[in-house]
């Protein structure tokens, strides 16, 4: 990349990089956690790899109208911390979250506190070490830790749905709502067991992004039963 893609937000400038990450903490832009700055060359470089126009549109928000360019995406993906290569991810996401039977409005202001989960099937998870394996909701890989959480800003800064500003009214909420994203462990499914993403219809070479709406988890353990029926019971 020669020089960066002409884009159109506002460009802020800061003394150095702890200032700018202060700057994001003030302005509301912010998860909790630091965030990356954002510059001209971080974001280029996103759509560039993406081969994306910024003003593509990559979803409309049904009630609210609020629509999410490929640069707002891009400039909350460099925030997230995700690598460039990450970015048809976050396109397939967004575009998922943004359909009108997602019902992206009444999950992310709900007093239930519902998250958005993404689920990742095909080749891509390999290729962007998407972890599926041991503590697959665990912290430690940075594609599952920064592409949920690229989404999750974008909820936040792109369409303005925020505890703070009073639209997230989730009464608890939980921390699936900072990041969930994993992929499913497709060499360890039971025979004759499809994928998620063979279920509905994608075929089983082809990469998919399957989105769904999910309270906090729950464990269940049981130490004593020795049959499945009473394991069951505990269930």
């Amino acid at each position: 990349m020669n020089k960066p893609i002409r884009l159109h937000s506002e460009l802020i400038e800061a003394p150095g990089p702890l200032e700018a990450i202060e700057i994001y903490f003030n302005k509301g832009w912010s998860d909790g956690l630091p965030v990356v700055p954002p510059t001209p060359e971080s974001v280029s470089a996103i759509l560039e790899t993406a081969n994306l126009s910024p003003e593509a549109i990559l979803g409309i928000e049904p009630v609210k109208g609020a629509v999410i360019t490929a640069e707002k995406a891009a400039i909350n993906a460099v925030m997230a911390g995700c690598k460039p290569e990450y970015m048809p991810v976050i396109v397939a996401a967004v575009d998922a979250i943004t359909k009108p039977e997602f019902n992206l409005h009444g999950i992310t202001v709900s007093t239930m506190g519902a998250a958005i989960m993404i689920i990742v099937n095909g080749p891509i998870t390999k290729e962007l070490e998407i972890n599926s394996g041991v503590s697959a909701f665990g912290p430690g890989y940075r594609a599952n830790a920064t592409i949920g959480r690229a989404i999750r800003l974008i909820v936040m800064n792109v369409l303005g749905t925020r505890s703070k500003d009073g639209l997230d009214k989730a009464t608890l909420g939980h921390p699936g709502k900072y990041t969930w994203c994993v992929a499913e462990n497709e060499e360890f499914l039971p025979a004759a067991w499809e994928s998620l993403s063979a279920t509905r219809g994608i075929v089983e070479t082809e990469s998919a992004v399957t989105v769904v709406s999910g309270l906090s988890a729950t464990q269940f353990g049981e130490h004593e039963a020795n049959t499945p029926e009473a394991i069951l019971d505990a269930f």
